[in-house]
């Protein structure tokens, strides 16, 4: 349990002035929520001795401790007011930083970090772990420093009263003290299992919302919704264990300091009727006692939520330990733009999907590349713009080699179309402006005029302003797409892939998205996956990728006078894209 609260403070980092400052000001508030008590019993032990003895009672004595009850109270509130503004915030702010920081490492990071972690891990670490630091860190933070600190203060001041009566009351606390070490230890054991059913019922709706088209369109809603039923239900069967092993440490933690308290009634009464305390003082701890383990009381909750902290400080400190893939790159400025791959191998996992490749790609050229299915196209896009590193070889952007670049300075000179288009869920404008953040409207106008799609945007309720939803699901494909293209356009970086950016354009489309593609292109260097035979002729060379090889390299005429696979795929490319219907004649007798 201290261990935790040392780890929080230290993530505190350059809050801690505020947070010790909390302290104080919690430590005083603490004092003058106590103080009226012993005031009030005070009062009451004078007002009954002075009816036991006859001797005559001061009435000022009342109003004065009344005026000094109002006092106290009002003190009590004024710290307990500058230890909310001093502390409360700074949950809030930390996570704030912590998650600008996460999704930093998160664009930082290889793509194979998210196939070895889950979205819902992922999702869950940004969320639930970190809410569990943002909102309950500070509290649980002040309700035991500050829990403690009093007890030991209020036990000392007993001491001065009673020894016997101190003794008792630090019994009770050491006690108590004891079984919250058992609550700290089952929360650090059951924090993962609970962590890893968050997680896993994270995955599962996640995983059932993203399906929910499929499971319509298949009528399987009962089998696909079975899977997240059963992580819900793990989830709750797993938090009513972890609640049935904590509930004795709870109640015996609870019970030394009730059995304390009796311990004070009893000691300070036989002490008053022996003759060894005052009456107003025998009062005053008799209405104390009950209290005084108030602040202590509460750290039970405490002691359950800090093993959940700590649980996610791991997790926090896992995703800020992740390799960085730009982790030695510089910021380099380039003055050219070819690409070449020297003897470049790749795989994922233990599979591997390229092998010793080499080519170069010259400067303001197109290069087509084709090839069966899962031949490892779209993955040399994706190490280009290094998604991924290479296990082998090296690849090489205007002769430096793309390692020692940082990942933005890469990428400002790579503009990406994706067959599948993702647009956030913001207004067109700002989509658009995603390619370039210091666009003006104008030039997010004329970007979308380029992309052809300034005439749809307009026909929209809100034109550039309108909100697209999550995904662009709004928008058609065509639409989407040429939205992806106009972020390219005003990106206007120097070098542009293309994966299948028109494979699943219906024709309609297609013109207005070829013609977008044009104003993208112009005078770039261009590397597309394309199957289309228009886009494939008029490439200044074409990669044949086959099993993982450059199988064959050239131009469209070239290749097509030579036996292999190029010109058997484009065999099939004029089958498909020249068939016809025919017309079947019919006979009425």
């Amino acid at each position: 349990m201290f261990k935790t609260m040392g780890r929080v403070i230290k993530w505190c980092g350059p809050y801690k002035k505020r947070l010790y400052w909390g302290f104080v000001c919690a430590f005083f508030a603490t004092w003058f929520g106590a103080a009226p008590t012993m005031v009030a019993a005070f009062t009451l032990g004078k007002v009954i001795e002075s009816a036991w003895t006859g001797a005559a009672f001061d009435h000022n004595l009342i109003w004065q401790s009344f005026l000094l009850i109002v006092a106290l109270v009002l003190l009590r509130f004024l710290f307990s007011y500058w230890r909310a503004k001093l502390q409360e915030s700074i949950g809030y702010e930390l996570a704030a930083e912590q998650r600008i920081k996460i999704g930093d490492v998160l664009k930082r990071v290889s793509l194979g970090y998210f196939q070895e972690n889950s979205a819902g891990d992922i999702l869950s670490t940004v969320t639930t772990e970190l809410s569990s630091l943002e909102y309950q860190a500070m509290r649980m933070i002040n309700e035991v420093v500050n829990g403690y600190i009093n007890v030991i203060a209020i036990i000392l001041c007993l001491g001065i009263f009673s020894i016997p009566a101190a003794l008792v009351a630090a019994a009770g606390v050491l006690l108590s003290l004891l079984f919250l070490h058992g609550v700290s230890v089952q929360s650090e054991k059951n924090a993962p299992i609970n962590e890893k059913a968050v997680e896993d019922m994270s995955g599962a709706v996640i995983e059932y919302v993203r399906g929910l088209p499929i499971v319509k369109s298949f009528g399987q809603e009962g089998a696909s919704i079975a899977s997240m039923k059963k992580a819900c239900a793990d989830s709750k069967n797993i938090n009513i264990k972890i609640e049935k092993g904590f509930t004795p440490f709870n109640c015996l933690h609870l019970f030394s300091l009730k059995l304390a308290s009796v311990g004070l009634v009893l000691i300070t009464t036989w002490m008053t009727v022996d003759g060894q305390m005052a009456l107003p003082i025998m009062l005053m701890f008799c209405m104390f006692s009950f209290t005084i383990f108030g602040s202590v009381e509460a750290v039970n909750d405490s002691a359950h939520v800090l093993g959940v902290i700590d649980s996610a400080m791991n997790k926090l400190e896992e995703v800020e330990k992740a390799t960085y893939i730009d982790q030695n790159g510089s910021d380099i400025t380039l003055a050219s733009y070819d690409i070449t791959f020297s003897h470049v191998s790749f795989g994922y996992d233990s599979r591997e999907i390229l092998h010793d490749v080499s080519f170069r790609i010259p400067q303001n050229t197109t290069t087509a590349i084709v090839g069966p299915s899962g031949s490892g196209k779209s993955t040399l896009c994706n190490l280009i713009a290094r998604f991924y590193d290479v296990q082998k070889g090296e690849i090489k952007i205007g002769g430096r080699n793309i390692k020692d670049f940082t990942c933005d300075s890469l990428l400002r000179n790579i503009s990406m179309v994706f067959q599948n288009v993702y647009l956030f869920n913001d207004s067109i404008k700002n989509n658009i402006r995603f390619g370039n953040p210091n666009a003006t409207d104008e030039e997010v106008i004329d970007a979308a005029k380029k992309a052809r799609c300034h005439d749809f945007i307009m026909e929209l309720p809100d034109g550039y302003d309108t909100i697209v939803g999550e995904g662009g699901s709004s928008l058609s494909g065509g639409e989407k797409q040429r939205i992806s293209i106009a972020r390219a356009i005003l990106k206007n970086a120097p070098i542009v892939i293309l994966d299948e950016a028109t494979a699943s354009i219906d024709p309609e489309n297609e013109h207005l998205i070829q013609q977008a593609i044009s104003e993208l292109t112009h005078g770039k260097t261009i590397i597309t996956i394309a199957h289309r035979l228009a886009t494939i002729q008029n490439a200044d060379q074409i990669l044949v990728v086959d099993g993982g090889i450059i199988a064959q390299q050239g131009t469209h005429k070239e290749l097509i006078t030579q036996e292999g696979v190029y010109k058997r795929f484009i065999e099939i490319r004029e089958r498909a894209e020249g068939w016809s219907i025919g017309k079947e004649e019919l006979v009425h007798e």
